[in-house]
């Protein structure tokens, strides 16, 4: 009979022999370079190995080596992703997954009852909403929506059996900024947990755990994945007791990621901070130049001064040497429907496709695409919306692109 890991226990993390380990004073650059990422203690090599394997020979019966048996429960190309994603978010655990809506998942499983309430912002990713309100909700919990970036409706749709604040930001699509910190007092004087979603503004751009969040999600198959090749997601906490119910979440179920996909993560990691900081300045240049184009009625980037939440952007969102606003910008047409389809035809390098964060530039009409199972409730997106996902290609090229097509519907 095969043994299996104590199904309580978290997975383990990888060692790191301490005269290998880097101090975790060190800059964000570094540790995402280093943490979790010794070089191969056998050969040297200086970029560990892929544990392309399903299971692990014993020394004996439950004779584990480093703990390792099967790898849904445990391998290491996915033990050093997750010790390099608690590094830079600040955490003390994190797990990995086949993909961001298993991570969410395995989250809310973790945390919810029948009876429990999820309380959500109302401009998050459609996936997020129907998992709960299509998937969860046939279980018993309850979910609702406020505008996260109004600490007063939220505080006023607090339930008191409310068991989750769940916040995106900045948001998809509209760009709204939630005060985290807010969201935070708010949630914990419930007795809720905070989760936050930090996709689109990764952990080089803001630390939700630092802000007093108790757990982040990410889909690493955006920023963090930045080259279109991986789908993943991640669930990162500083809390042991949520720790714990999360890892048993990924054990029992075993939405895990391929270690072939930790390892392309692993390495899409160690150039994050440099990625952010061309998506970002890309970003800034093309929200800047499509501000008064007589065919967009509407510009959404937090780096816009004339944005709402411009200032506590600055404040919350930054890169190593100041305020960086993040690589999305989401525009609305003043040709509304026909207009979408005619300037989604006209581009050449923004390309139309779903996802974000790649290092090409891609447009996507969430009306139809990313949060089509929201259309028609409170949460639609507006129809003459479009979602860019600004990459690292020129910025005067990609601005060129842009006013090119804009410029035919104008």
């Amino acid at each position: 009979m095969t043994t299996e890991p104590n199904a309580s226990a978290v997975p383990a993390e990888t060692t790191v022999p301490a005269e290998h380990a880097v101090p975790e004073q060190r800059g964000f650059a570094t540790r995402a370079i280093h943490d979790g990422q010794p070089f191969d203690p056998r050969t040297g090599a200086v970029i560990p190995p892929i544990f392309m394997t399903s299971t692990f020979v014993q020394d004996g019966i439950g004779g584990f080596r480093d703990g390792y048996e099967y790898s849904r429960g445990g391998n290491p190309s996915r033990d050093a992703l997750q010790q390099q994603l608690a590094s830079l978010e600040g955490g003390t655990h994190a797990f990995t997954f086949g993909s961001g809506l298993a991570a969410e998942d395995a989250l809310l499983r973790a945390v919810l009852k029948p009876g429990d309430h999820v309380l959500m912002g109302n401009d998050v990713y459609g996936g997020t909403h129907r998992l709960v309100s299509q998937l969860h909700q046939k279980w018993g919990v309850e979910i609702s929506t406020a505008d996260a970036s109004d600490l007063d409706a939220v505080r006023a749709s607090v339930r008191p059996n409310t068991k989750i604040l769940w916040v995106e930001t900045p948001s998809n699509p509209l760009m709204k900024v939630a005060d985290i910190a807010g969201l935070v007092e708010i949630g914990h004087a419930a007795g809720a947990i905070v989760v936050a979603d930090n996709t689109f503004a990764t952990p080089y751009l803001q630390q939700p755990l630092a802000l007093g969040a108790d757990a982040v999600v990410h889909s690493t198959t955006k920023y963090i994945g930045g080259h279109s090749d991986l789908v993943g997601g991640a669930v990162v906490t500083a809390d042991a007791s949520l720790a714990e119910s999360v890892g048993f979440q990924q054990f029992a179920v075993g939405a895990v990621n391929s270690p072939f996909d930790a390892w392309l993560t692993s390495r899409s990691l160690k150039t994050l901070a440099v990625r952010v900081e061309r998506h970002c300045q890309n970003a800034q240049a093309v929200a800047e130049a499509l501000v008064g184009h007589p065919a967009i009625t509407a510009v959404h980037y937090p780096g816009l001064p004339d944005h709402p939440q411009h200032e506590l952007a600055g404040r919350q969102m930054r890169g190593t040497a100041g305020p960086l606003f993040g690589g999305m910008v989401s525009i609305q047409l003043a040709g509304g429907v026909p207009a979408v389809h005619e300037l989604v035809g006209r581009t050449r390098l923004f390309q139309l496709a779903e996802s974000l964060g790649g290092i090409e530039s891609l447009i996507c009409y969430p009306s139809e695409m990313t949060h089509a199972s929201v259309k028609g409730t409170e949460l639609a997106v507006p129809e003459d919306l479009l979602r860019l996902s600004v990459g690292l290609e020129e910025a005067d090229d990609l601005i060129a692109d842009l006013t090119q097509a804009l410029d035919s519907l104008a």
